[in-house]
């Protein structure tokens, strides 16, 4: 039965246009669009006469494969309609060229309207044009099947006369999938003296078919079961073209031609495949020994972990014996057998194998090599019988000579696996499928690969994660109609409450007197894809006692239209029911107006650390300008995190973040130098950006359902922040990062992590520098901006919903992870973190404290030749004021070249104790800092830090009054508080203006220069009559009770 396949389209709504260019003569167009994508040209229907044209109609086109003659663009011109009257020649009314990078899937479409762009320098264009783009995948039925035979259909057929016997050259019909009909073969196990089944001639066939071919057949089956295994965060994305190319072909339909009979190979194979070597001793000496069944390690088969191809550039190599186990045949058993294999001091088992017509493991071994010279020689696999079934034990057995065995390393095509005969297990030995070489992480098969240094635990492998895509949402509550109040008072409050999830949010009272509340007032919400929640409305009567609910409302989230402008969206009516009742009966309706801010970026971290600054609409993204690349080394040093039998271990994983893409190492078990060496890469839009990584140990490994330890949290070891504005581009940056943990006793030294980094470009470099001219925020930010407390407490919403989403994937990462990497719980108050902030900003302003002092050390002739060479500078500038500008910048570009001299070269810029005052903080500060909210400490502590905090308090109360007084002095010269002292200022400011008229401004700043230069010896040690003359002005600060 053929499956009904898909073929995707694009479809694009032309909704309407506005504000055009008149082309008729008489002040208006006719205006048409022609749209032109893949070689594929559409136009709509013509509007006659109008400059604002509404079409609404929906074209649609084919997605082809890529091509380089007509390319992915696609071109939406507007022209007027020449045959609708009077014309210019020139009847263009602009165009837009769009990427196809910028079309979405069904559902998440929105109307943009596109500013119209000139074809040439002398074209008069304006206006805009709005539509809605997007991809949609439309089901093709599967072609109906072939009639039925002819015989089949007669009603009444004649006797058959007697068949005559076809000859034996002659083809047999065709059956109905196209193949020549074969006979079936017999019995697995009926004549073991006969010919074996198709299968096994088959894979016999394969055995001995050339490499390259191989591998194609035998990765089939492993690479269409890999996205069953996945956990899927979000909905699966349509197709695109590009995937569609990268499906495996189905196998071909041509019969297999059984290859000449071959001898099974028992003792050695040739080429690519290791030497095998067998123990001549009675009974399976070699094997039997080591593989007590009490020292293996079930395997579950769930296990695996998807890492995207790399070229592990940026890390070490890491040597692993790969060991495949696919099927075994004429096993002398009918349970569901094991493979154990040894190697390298490791024993592991495999799950029982799955019984068709063969028996089936398909799994993968990854066995950690120090060395290529590794102690242990000699790999032995053998097949057991599982304990439940009645034939339990030996049923044999292989061994390979690992210094022998193959070295594969990528771009190399995998290695083939054979057929190898089991030895020592009795009269009926069988075959088993299998293929054994030395490879590193960069292989393909090392993803889902038990693997040896994390002790075969299924939470234990490594990961890449997506966010939710997250949106906001706008809900806009305007008025509320018939809706009665309970009391028969003259004014009755209403109140709305909107909930969605567990985020609620009110509106404020709004009084009425006839049943028509109004708010306008709008509401938002943090909301996941797939918008699969109901936003509810509930409208609630202020009571003395407690709120009154009069109807509620329920509008699920996929009703609600998308947008990524500031346009209008149109308001709805919704009717209230009152759901308490047996029958839904009419308490009102309420006015609202809901939409999807598309134009914003969600943000889930911390704005001068974030790593994303995107808008949710891919509609408004832009490409991407360069490429990141992290190779996690490992670790150093790192301290003992827990105590598992009397005895410290660290079991330690690592997470980095940027954008929406989290990527997970896999947990290296019980090490205090864990290597890693796996490499992940992100596309960057904009350099200045953020990459976390953090380290972590697991509780993973000792993890069972319903233990003690599934509940406990992961600790965190350090983290480590990147700017990506400070890579230069091309260049690796391999340092080692001390990665600190900051607690209420102190800081302290976890250890410490190696990374490589790399900053890729992909763009152009004025592309990257035109980046740097562009506001850091989506356009919707500036025209709409939200207020600090409303974003704090939106971000707070996306990171719980955020630590939700990736602690339900397989294997989770943790919320008290997600938080780590979020910096979610680092906002509390601090005095270590105050402190640091005024030694910030003593620092920024202290360039300025040292001109002061540089000036003020000049005037008072400290250094006589200074003086004499500030007197000439400011003769120059005064006479030719045209240089000051010039002057400036030429003083700017000195320092800034002379600091290049001093640049970090080094590692790149981290955590700084010195900085953050953690060495010589007060361990009572610290431990407020680390308090929880309201404090669990004791009263005399909370006491003590309230008085403290009281202190310090009456500091910054001094100071504002201070900083207030000197504001209000400078109000009381004109306000004639004091009349004496406003009539002298006036006064003296009429003469001023009246000098000013008389003599040039050069020769006045001649001579306050030179007066403000003045030698020492006709200088006064009393404050200027000006600054007394300022301090006796009068403010409020005497009239403050």
């Amino acid at each position: 039965m053929q499956m009904a396949s898909t073929v995707r389209k694009l479809r694009v709504e032309v909704v309407e246009a506005r504000n055009l260019v008149p082309k008729d003569g008489h002040g208006t167009s006719s205006p048409y669009v022609q749209l032109d994508f893949y070689g594929q040209r559409k136009k709509t229907r013509t509007s006659e006469r109008n400059l604002n044209p509404t079409w609404n109609e929906v074209l649609e086109f084919n997605v082809g494969k890529p091509s380089e003659v007509f390319g992915d663009m696609l071109e939406v011109d507007v022209y007027h309609d020449r045959s609708c009257g009077p014309t210019r020649r020139n009847n263009f009314l602009g165009r837009i060229r769009l990427n196809s990078t910028q079309f979405v899937r069904k559902g998440e479409e929105a109307l943009i309207y596109f500013p119209l762009e000139k074809k040439s320098l002398f074209n008069w264009i304006q206006g805009d044009i709005g539509l809605r783009i997007y991809y949609v995948d439309e089901v093709i039925p599967p072609p109906s099947p072939p009639p039925p035979p002819i015989e089949e259909v007669k009603p009444e057929p004649p006797p058959p006369a007697e068949p005559v016997p076809p000859p034996e050259d002659q083809p047999k019909p065709p059956d109905e999938d196209g193949k020549q009909a074969d006979p079936a073969p017999p019995a697995n196990g009926d004549k073991p003296n006969e010919e074996p089944p198709a299968d096994q001639a088959q894979a016999e066939a394969a055995a001995v078919a050339p490499p390259e071919a191989a591998p194609a057949v035998e990765n089939a089956a492993p690479e269409a079961e890999k996205p069953t295994e996945e956990p899927h965060s979000e909905p699966p994305a349509p197709p695109t073209e590009e995937s569609k190319d990268q499906v495996d072909p189905p196998p071909s339909t041509e019969p297999v031609q059984p290859g000449p009979e071959i001898e099974m190979m028992a003792a050695s194979v040739t080429q690519s495949v290791p030497e095998v070597k067998f123990a001549r001793s009675n009974g399976p000496q070699p094997i039997k020994t080591p593989f007590a069944q009490e020292s293996f390690t079930t395997l579950d088969p769930t296990e695996s972990m998807t890492i995207e191809p790399s070229s592990f550039d940026l890390v070490e190599k890491m040597h692993y014996l790969f060991v495949r186990v696919v099927k075994a045949r004429l096993l002398p058993t009918n349970g569901n057998p094991v493979v154990k294999i040894a190697a390298s001091g490791h024993h592991v088992r495999s799950k029982p194998a799955r019984k068709t017509n063969l028996f089936e493991w398909d799994q993968t071994f990854a066995f950690l090599r120090d060395s290529q010279d590794s102690s242990s020689s000699i790999l032995e696999v053998s097949v057991w019988d599982t304990p439940s079934s009645q034939d339990q034990g030996f049923l044999g057995g292989i061994c390979f000579d690992v210094s022998e065995i193959p070295l594969r390393d990528p771009p190399d095509s995998p290695l083939a696996t054979q057929w190898y005969r089991l030895e020592e297990g009795g009269p009926h030995g069988g075959d088993l499928m299998l293929a054994t070489w030395v490879g590193t992480q960069a292989d393909e098969s090392f993803p889902d690969a038990w693997k040896t240094d994390t002790a075969g635990n299924v939470n234990s492998r490594a990961k890449v994660y997506q966010s939710p895509k997250l949106w906001y949402l706008r809900a806009t509550v305007v008025e509320a109609q018939d809706i009665l109040p309970l009391t028969a008072l003259n004014d009755a409050s209403f109140q709305v409450k909107a909930q969605l999830g567990f985020q609620v949010l009110k509106t404020k009272l709004a009084l009425s007197r006839n049943g028509t509340p109004s708010w306008n007032e709008d509401l938002m919400f943090v909301v996941a894809e797939p918008l699969s929640d109901q936003l509810i409305f509930t409208v609630e009567s202020r009571q003395p006692k407690a709120p009154v609910t009069i109807g509620v409302a329920s509008i699920p989230l996929t009703a609600i239209e998308r947008r990524v402008d500031d346009r209008k969206v149109t308001s709805r009516w919704v009717s209230l029911e009152d759901l308490n009742g047996e029958k839904r009966a009419y308490k009102g309706r309420v006015q609202l107006r809901l939409c999807f801010d598309g134009g914003y970026h969600v943000m889930d971290e911390a704005a001068h650390v974030c790593s994303d600054f995107r808008p949710t609409a891919r509609q408004l993204w832009k490409p991407p300008i360069g490429k990141v690349v992290l190779g996690v080394i490992g670790c150093k040093n790192l301290m003992p995190m827990k105590t598992v039998n009397g005895k410290g271990s660290t079991d330690a994983y690592c997470v980095a973040k940027y954008g929406s893409k989290w990527v997970r190492t896999r947990t290296v078990c019980d090490s205090l130098d864990p290597k890693w060496n796996e490499q992940y890469s992100w596309r960057v839009y904009d350099p200045c950006t953020v990459l976390t990584v953090g380290v972590f140990d697991s509780w993973g490994v000792f993890e069972t359902e319903g233990s003690k330890e599934a509940t406990r949290p992961d600790f965190r070891i350090g983290k480590v922040r990147v700017r990506i504005s400070t890579l230069q581009t091309g260049r690796v940056y391999r340092n080692m990062y001390p990665l600190y943990v900051l607690s209420n006793t102190g800081a302290k030294k976890m250890g410490e992590v190696e990374i490589a980094i790399k900053f890729v470009r992909e763009a152009p470099t004025l592309d990257i520098l035109h980046v740097y001219s562009q506001p850091l925020l989506p356009l919707m930010h500036h025209i709409k901006p939200l207020g600090m407390v409303q974003q704090e407490m939106l971000r707070n919403t996306a990171v719980k919903i955020v630590s939700v989403h990736l602690s339900r994937s397989e294997p989770p990462i943790k919320r008290e992870v997600v938080l780590y990497m979020l910096d979610a719980d680092s906002q509390a108050f601090s005095m270590r973190k105050v402190r640091v902030n005024w030694f910030r900003v003593i620092n920024v302003i202290a360039g300025l404290i040292d001109i002061a002092r540089w000036m003020h050390d000049t005037r008072l002739w400290k250094n006589p030749t200074a003086t004499i060479l500030v007197h000439a500078l400011l003769v120059m500038l005064v006479w030719f004021p045209d240089l000051i500008v010039p002057t400036l910048a030429f003083y700017v570009f000195v320092i800034g070249v002379w600091n290049y001299r001093f640049r970090s070269r080094d590692p790149l810029p981290h955590f700084d104790p010195k900085i953050s005052l953690v060495d010589t903080v007060d361990r009572d500060e610290l431990d407020e800092e680390f308090d929880s909210l309201p404090s669990n400490r004791p009263n005399e502590m909370v006491r003590a830090r309230y008085d403290k905090l009281r202190m310090i308090g009456a500091r910054v109360q001094t100071s504002l009054g201070d900083f207030a007084t000197q504001g209000e002095r400078v109000q009381a010269l004109v306000t004639w508080r004091d009349p004496r002292a406003s009539g002298v200022f006036v006064g003296l400011c009429f003469v001023v203006a009246m000098i000013l008229y008389i003599v040039p401004s050069k020769m006045v700043a001649m001579a306050l220069g030179f007066y403000y230069l003045r030698h020492p010896i006709f200088r006064d040690r009393m404050p200027s009559p000006a600054l007394n003359f300022f301090r006796r002005l009068p403010s409020l600060s005497d009239r403050i009770m």
